[in-house]
This record gives structure tokens, C-alpha cells and sequence, in this order.
């Protein structure tokens, strides 16, 4: 199934994984000494490539963010940051979809013979 659809199985997964951890920061932006996460994309993809397990890659490449202005409470969520990183991922993740379902569908069409 890797071979089939390439890196893009793997970074829909790990663009899922990224939407879940900034979900987290937003749901947590009130929780005094909560400290915001990301998943460095590049670097998981990277790891996933040279064999190591999703969980793993999205485990190794996750980071805290650092404030611009962290808040006296401790808590260092951002919205704006949340809801930028949140945008652009969802749009990333959607252009990944979409580019395999093309696949699917091209790959349909093949075996049907047309």
C-alpha cells in the first residue's frame, strides 16, 4: 500500500496527527501551565521515510512552541498561531486527499479498462 500512493498515505496521517495536537492547544488555551505542541512535519515525514513507524516519527519531530508573548499564568497557546497552524494544515491535509483519491480513481478507471 506504501508504494501505491507514496509518501502521501504517510503525510495524511501525520497532517492528521498535527491536526489533533493543535485541536489539543485550542481546547486547552484556558489551562493555566499548559504548554503548546507541534509536530515539525518535515522532520516526521523525513523519519517516517527512513523506516521508522508513524507514532514514532510524529513522537520524535513533536516540539513546544515558543511564545511570542507567553502569559502569566504559564500557558503559552497562542490562538492566532493555533488557528494559522490549524488553517494551513487542514488545507494541506485536504490537497493530500485529494491527490489520492485522483489516485484511486485513476487506478479504478485502469482496471476497468478504460
Amino acid at each position: 500500500m506504501g508504494s501505491l500512493f507514496g509518501i502521501h498515505g504517510d503525510a495524511l496521517q501525520l497532517r492528521s496527527q498535527r491536526l489533533g495536537l493543535i485541536t489539543s492547544n485550542i481546547a486547552n488555551a484556558g489551562t493555566p501551565g499548559y504548554k503548546a505542541r507541534d509536530i515539525d512535519f518535515a522532520a516526521a515525514l523525513k523519519a517516517s521515510q527512513q523506516g521508522a513507524g508513524l507514532d514514532q516519527a510524529a513522537a520524535g519531530a513533536t516540539r513546544y512552541r515558543v511564545p511570542v508573548m507567553p502569559s502569566l499564568d504559564g500557558n503559552t497557546v497562542e490562538m492566532a498561531t493555533e488557528q494559522v497552524a490549524f488553517a494551513e494544515t487542514a488545507t494541506a491535509y485536504q490537497a493530500t486527499l485529494t491527490f489520492i483519491r485522483g489516485r484511486v480513481e485513476t487506478l479504478t478507471r485502469a482496471l476497468k479498462g478504460e
